[in-house]
């Protein structure tokens, strides 16, 4: 049995997606509870079946005096509990159970995946205060983006997600670059660090480094610095977005002139064509939007 700090009688609630990750995951959730249970902790399984489900149970949570969410899932699903817990007004710690086909902000944090590390994680009671981006009354932990492949995450059929994994985000990206390669988008971008109007590809607002599964799309974000990074990348000839996406795998694409990288509290971002944006891989509406940073306003286990 673990020697942690648990304290008799901590209520656990495992909020999961049982269409990400199929077997394997449903049995991680069996022993993690198994393990939990043997050690002191009353456990409460809700399992999700509709979008926003798992956000009415953390404020469900929160109401209820739970005092840890297993959040299960893929970011949509990390997503919808951070801002249930928003919504209920207490902090709640989470502790992050990667499922989804990318989980993004779990690989960029380093979360365990295994029973025994992640349950040792929960009992350590090592916790973190993390930002989160905000627009309007939603919010995101990872990312908001708009632009050329950012509604591939929204457009993959759940069935495909669940059958070919990663695989059916690249065969979806490849279907619409065709369509969207030569199409830019004119806005208008407005923030103390940089206003503009001009054509660009794509934006992107970060919390964290990984996006996408690319794990330095934003170099130099970090979590709890209070700020999100901006990545605009403007519309260029074929050669050179050819050698912007190249150099995402290390990071330098930020260097090339095409791109526009900065930190920011608060960046609005405007246009006159309907562009929708992508809020942690589910569709989150269309622009006009100001995105903000609200610091520190989710703790998580790691």
């Amino acid at each position: 049995m673990h020697i942690g700090k648990v304290s008799l009688l901590k209520k656990v609630k495992v909020i999961y997606n049982p269409s990400s990750g199929r077997q394997v995951i449903q049995r991680r959730i069996d022993e993690i509870c198994k393990i939990l249970l043997d050690n002191g902790y009353i456990v409460g399984k809700f399992a999700t079946k509709e979008k926003n489900d798992a956000m009415q149970e953390a404020i469900r949570c929160c109401k209820e005096d739970w005092d840890i969410i297993v959040a299960c899932g893929g970011d949509g699903t990390v997503n919808e509990v951070a801002t249930g817990i928003i919504i209920g007004g207490r902090k709640i710690p989470v502790a992050i159970l990667a499922a989804g086909t990318v989980n993004d902000f779990a690989n960029y944090m380093g979360l365990p995946k295994g029973s025994k590390e992640f349950c040792d994680m929960i009992m350590d009671e090592n916790t973190i205060d993390v930002d989160l981006g905000k627009w309007e009354d939603k919010y995101f932990v990872n990312v908001a983006a708009g632009g050329f492949l950012t509604n591939v995450a929204h457009q993959v059929p759940t069935e495909s997600k669940n059958a070919l994994g990663r695989m059916a985000y690249y065969l979806e990206g490849l279907k619409e670059i065709p369509k969207q390669m030569f199409n830019g988008i004119n806005v208008k971008i407005s923030s103390e660090e940089y206003t503009s109007e001009e054509e660009i590809f794509l934006f992107l607002v970060s919390n964290s480094s990984s996006i996408g599964g690319f794990k330095m799309l934003a170099p130099k974000a970090q979590v709890e610095d209070g700020l999100l990074d901006c990545i605009i990348i403007r519309k260029s000839e074929i050669q050179d977005i050819v050698s912007i996406f190249i150099n995402i795998l290390t990071g330098e694409h930020v260097n090339h002139p095409n791109v526009e990288y900065f930190k920011t509290r608060k960046i609005t971002i405007e246009s006159n064509e309907k562009v929708q944006v992508d809020i942690d891989g589910e569709y989150g509406g269309t622009l006009p939007a100001t995105f903000e940073v609200v610091p520190r306003s989710f703790k998580i286990f790691c």
